[in-house]
């Protein structure tokens, strides 16, 4: 008896995690973020280009 509980509160956790996981793919990366790695890249081709 105990197994089935323990089998069934791993299953809900599982469900649980891999909706989270889900919903925060889909999520996307923020804008300030897409901003930031714009100017890191900005950055990086100046330096290259300093060279």
């Amino acid at each position: 008896m105990q197994s089935r509980k323990k089998d069934e509160r791993e299953r809900v956790i599982d469900e649980n995690l891999k909706r989270v996981f889900e919903e925060t793919l889909d999520e996307g990366i923020p804008d300030r973020f897409k901003l930031l790695l714009d100017q890191l890249k900005q950055q990086d081709a100046k330096q290259g280009s300093d060279k």
